[in-house]
């Protein structure tokens, strides 16, 4: 893969200045605007960024089926644990998995049944907690990690909450075996579900994405960062859950027949652009790094 160019550490100028609410906890608004080619920032970053976290409809840090969109969160992610563990499988068979950002530790758990070795990283107490009733012993920062590689290092949507991105995905590497597969999943902000719902977007996030990928933006900088893209798989129950939670920010309810059709034409216009709305990347250490 072409190493893209080094890109100045300053903000860009693109015209792209997107002014999107925090529908989740404060109702603050905050600016998306170009970082580099194919990153967005959101921007301002709040010093006390974890209080954005701090709600009980946040369901990456619960296990909670309380309602019907709690419901159907859980049922599609039973049925995609099961997904991405045959798509690591495929790629390396058995090993050794570090989880980084492991919510409440489903993943992991999953990984185990299936004879691998494992670890996990979580920063939320209150998903350490559950994990832990899981017998999962998932710490709270990489540096309490063993030093023994890793075959695999995945990041389930993470990497967009991650403030020094650049920094962890170099410490990464270092952690990955020589023949190691990072997986990244992340949104697509040039995806139809993206296009279509625009500020009121619900894979934007603010303020606790505090970045926002293209395919070519991410794939660009895992290159610098000495990485090459091994495959991309889309995750396509993500434009339906983005679509229902897009409507009810946009219209102040859930519309499931709208969702349902806005998420059903994401997928098929993704079928010939590879714009999915999610999309999980799989990168490979490359074997001479510009890091």
């Amino acid at each position: 893969m072409r190493k893209a160019p080094q890109q100045e550490r300053t903000k860009a100028t693109s015209g792209i200045n997107l002014v999107c609410q925090d529908h989740l906890v404060s109702g603050k608004k905050f600016t998306i605007s170009e970082y580099e080619p194919g990153i967005l920032k959101t921007e301002p970053v709040p010093e006390n960024l974890s209080h954005y976290y701090e709600s009980d409809e946040y369901i990456s840090h619960s296990d909670s089926s309380n309602n019907i969109q709690d419901k159907i969160y859980q049922v599609v992610k039973s049925y995609m644990l099961d997904q991405k563990a045959k798509w690591i499988i495929k790629e390396k068979g058995s090993g050794r998995i570090l989880d980084f950002g492991a919510g409440t530790g489903d993943f992991l758990k999953k990984m185990k049944s299936v004879g691998w070795e494992i670890e996990g990283v979580e920063p939320s107490s209150t998903a350490r907690n559950l994990a832990d009733k899981k017998e999962l012993n998932l710490k709270s920062d990489l540096a309490s990690i063993s030093k023994t590689k890793f075959d695999v290092i995945s990041l389930w949507h993470v990497l967009e909450h991650i403030p020094d991105f650049e920094n962890q995905i170099k410490n990464f590497s270092e952690l990955l075996d020589e023949n190691g597969i990072l997986v990244i999943a992340v949104p697509n902000y040039n995806s139809h579900d993206c296009n279509y719902y625009k500020e009121f977007w619900a894979a934007w996030d603010v303020p606790r994405h505090l970045w926002h990928f293209s395919r070519t933006g991410l794939q660009s900088k895992l290159s610098e960062l000495g990485f090459s893209l091994l495959k991309e798989q889309p995750l396509l129950f993500d434009s339906f859950y983005v679509s229902l939670l897009s409507e009810k920010h946009k219209a102040g309810k859930a519309n499931y027949m709208n969702a349902l059709y806005q998420g059903s034409k994401s997928n098929t216009k993704a079928k010939s652009s590879g714009e999915y709305s999610s999309i999980a990347y799989f990168f490979q250490k490359s074997t001479k790094t510009s890091i």
